[in-house]
């Protein structure tokens, strides 16, 4: 089921997200045709109830998106449905700010204030996604998940391992097709280091965000996202220089798609809880539980 889900969803996004789409996004271009087709499929209910599907299959679509670097706020919409149910654009704040907040209909703030009526003050990340300023006064409270904002932060997760696979993608290709001094630049030693390196740490973000998938409706589903998080966050920045040493100058030009996938895992590793963040709270848990207790709390929630 998961598989022809995700098999349908490439189809769409490789027919609707283009690089031209994403540097319109950055620009403020709601890409319309996007979301259409992604509505029209019923994506934007993956997860939920009356879909059939679970929520681990929408975690796998937030991957597949991020792979695309799709300008839609995908683990906004698809996580608010699954908690508040479906009504347009559900968007999602951190803090006073909320992706695409200028088109949603409705935006969720993590400590249960819906919001359906207000203005906006436009800004973006450092990736040129919007990022808005949400101005309301009143609001209607809903009930959340505890885990709530565990749950946005394993959105970010799963998308930046997706990027981080179009990053290995684009590097492999380029590495293999870009000659110097004679030979493919894959053929020098150093190179293949890094492709290994940029390879080993793509795999272990993936591996890190698929088992906080597997911990969903556990006890130590907190605890694998927190991990997950700060690997990934950490990975983050070295997938993106080592990216940007192969492909030289040509990474950073405009015209390449690069920059597009690097920018969202900067501002990605940012959002709901950086490693720092994750990595405060994973150490406050290892104090609760005492010296005594450390290796079993660590092997159980590994």
């Amino acid at each position: 089921m998961q598989n022809l889900i995700l098999e349908t969803t490439e189809k769409l996004f490789s027919k609707h997200c283009t690089s031209t789409v994403r540097d319109e996004a950055e620009v403020g271009a709601f890409p319309e045709a996007l979301w259409n087709a992604f509505q029209d499929a019923g994506l934007h209910l993956l997860g939920t109830a009356e879909s059939g599907t679970s929520i681990q299959d929408a975690y796998a679509l937030m991957r597949l998106a991020g792979r695309y670097g799709v300008p839609l706020p995908i683990p906004e919409i698809l996580i608010s449905n699954y908690c508040v149910g479906e009504a347009g654009i559900t968007t999602v704040a951190e803090g006073a700010e909320a992706p695409w907040g200028r088109v949603a209909d409705r935006v969720l703030f993590p400590n249960g204030d819906l919001v359906t009526s207000f203005s906006i003050q436009k800004g973006t990340n450092i990736a040129g996604e919007p990022r808005d300023r949400v101005i309301y006064a009143s609001s209607k409270l809903v009930e959340l998940p505890s885990d709530f904002d565990a749950m946005m932060a394993l959105g970010r997760t799963v998308s930046m391992s997706g990027a981080m696979e179009r990053i290995l993608e684009l590097t492999l290709q380029y590495a293999s097709e870009r000659n110097q001094f004679g030979r493919a630049l894959s053929k020098f030693q150093a190179i293949q280091h890094n492709l290994a390196v940029l390879a080993g740490e793509t795999a272990a973000s993936q591996r890190g965000a698929d088992a906080a998938i597997e911990f969903i409706d556990t006890p130590w589903f907190r605890i694998q996202v927190g991990s997950a998080k700060a690997r990934v966050g950490e990975a983050a920045g070295t997938i993106a220089e080592i990216a940007h040493q192969i492909h030289g100058a040509m990474g950073f030009t405009h015209e390449h798609e690069l920059h597009q996938f690097t920018r969202r895992l900067w501002a990605w590793r940012e959002e709901h809880g950086n490693e720092s963040v994750w990595r405060a709270e994973l150490g406050r848990r290892i104090l609760e539980v005492g010296a005594d207790q450390v290796w079993a709390f660590l092997t159980r929630s590994l």
